[in-house]
């Protein structure tokens, strides 16, 4: 192996995956009763669906990004194996995690000056971040140097198109995407918002859909709009329990549009604990974000 891969549990990336490819994955966390969990504990799987169950009763959950020491501690273990870094992060715009990733991999790169430690901001999330990591596997294991991965995720990233929907309007309040007032005319109207991640990497809230299913067609709607080679590269779907709406989408991509590979995943506690329940998220490449 060239170099090593490294992610956060922002990617929410499936664990045969992160298993397959030998990637470190630093875990952001999440508190419920002043409890503290991580996402991802290589061996250990969290229940989900109890996760989920307590969303659904609106059950308060905190949640913290990648604790810098312990970032430092598991990277400096791959450089001290003699490896090379590729630190692929969770968006900066959404979160703290890649800047304190970055702070602990600077303090690295003075201690191990011969060794190559790259940090690239996704500007991406969830299985977003996590098809640029699927890509940067694909591309070490064809033999691609580390610098080249890197520059190659610089160049494709605001190609990476985010455009979700969620379920229940309370999440998006609480992490202050949208106003009280907002979400209580909304969830009275039945109203669906339709997000997508800018190019700086922001969550941006971009039209409404009246329905569920309508909200499920607007996603559709806009990989229709830019998708590039549909037939040819991966649709990753991101979603909030909710599998029933995932496996809709997933046939109309291969029905309508010759879509072959779908990656579906549940969303890990952090980012499930801001946009909840019921969320679907499609990532795909396009023209533009």
């Amino acid at each position: 192996m060239s170099f090593a891969i490294v992610t956060d549990t922002g990617a929410n990336l499936p664990e045969e995956m992160i298993e397959k490819n030998e990637l470190l994955v630093l875990s952001l966390s999440f508190f419920v009763d002043d409890q503290e969990y991580y996402s991802y504990e290589p061996g250990k799987k969290t229940d989900l669906a109890n996760f989920y169950k307590m969303m659904r009763e609106k059950k308060p959950i905190r949640t913290s990004l990648v604790n810098e020491e312990l970032a430092k501690e598991q990277i400096a273990a791959l450089l001290a194996d003699g490896k090379d870094v590729l630190y692929i992060g969770f968006s900066s715009g959404l979160s703290g995690t890649f800047q304190s990733v970055s702070i602990a991999m600077d303090a690295l790169k003075e201690e191990y000056p011969d060794r190559k430690i790259l940090a690239v901001d996704t500007l991406a999330a969830a299985l977003g971040q996590g098809l640029l990591v699927y890509f940067a596997i694909e591309k070490r294991r064809e033999g691609v140097q580390i610098e080249e991965v890197y520059r190659w995720i610089l160049e494709n990233r605001l190609h990476l198109c985010h455009w979700f929907t969620v379920d229940d309007l309370l999440f998006l309040k609480r992490g202050g995407r949208i106003s009280a007032a907002t979400a209580v005319v909304g969830t009275a109207l039945n109203i669906k918002p339709i997000l997508h991640v800018d190019d700086e990497g922001h969550l941006i809230n971009m039209a409404k859909a009246r329905g569920r299913k309508k909200s499920l067609d607007a996603l559709l709607k806009k990989f229709e709009e830019c998708a590039i080679n549909p037939g040819e590269t991966p649709v990753f779907i991101s979603h909030g329990d909710c599998i029933e709406d995932v496996q809709y989408v997933e046939q109309k991509l291969k029905e309508k549009y010759g879509v072959k590979e779908v990656v579906i995943q549940i969303l890990d506690p952090v980012i499930g604990a801001h946009a909840g329940p019921g969320t679907v998220a499609l990532f795909f490449f396009g023209t533009h974000r």
